[in-house]
């Protein structure tokens, strides 16, 4: 069985942070989007519904949290190349994100940064050489310890 993924984010201008992931790559879905909602997707099966704050507090009786203070997810997108992270990360800011809240990481074998959208979501985008990722974490294990 295929399987799909639907991130679901809060967000407080659904216009801003569509933008914001159009910029990332994502393609809005209009069967699934209104004034309220946006389905945007990145694969077959990886969607992310940005909803206003009204809408999300429908799916869920807690509160929403602020994700500029406290940390609820960390979504990572990969990337086909170092250059490709850097890109993605230039484009959201470009569509108002900040860049790099968490750490640069560069094993070598693996590169990664990060960019906030305007709601403070952290989108890490991450490349990993193909070598390295079918030998698993002991290649970026050993590789980070030979750059320290």
């Amino acid at each position: 069985m295929s399987r799909m993924i639907f991130v679901n984010l809060p967000v407080a201008d659904l216009g801003r942070s569509r933008t914001f992931l159009e910029a990332l790559g994502a393609v809005n879905e209009p069967k699934f989007t209104d004034d309220t909602a946006a389905c945007m997707q990145f694969s077959d099966s990886i969607f992310v519904m940005i909803l206003t704050h009204e809408k999300f507090s429908g799916f869920t009786p807690r509160p929403i949290a602020d994700a500029r203070t406290g940390s609820e997810v960390l979504i990572c997108l990969s990337a086909d190349s170092r250059e490709q992270v850097d890109s993605f990360i230039e484009r959201g800011v470009a569509a108002g994100g900040t860049a790099d809240p968490s750490p640069k990481q560069d094993y070598g074998v693996m590169y990664g940064r990060s960019v906030a959208n305007p709601d403070g979501h952290i989108w890490e985008v991450m490349w990993m050489d193909a070598a390295a990722a079918n030998e698993g974490a002991s290649a970026i294990d050993t590789n980070a310890t030979q750059e320290a």
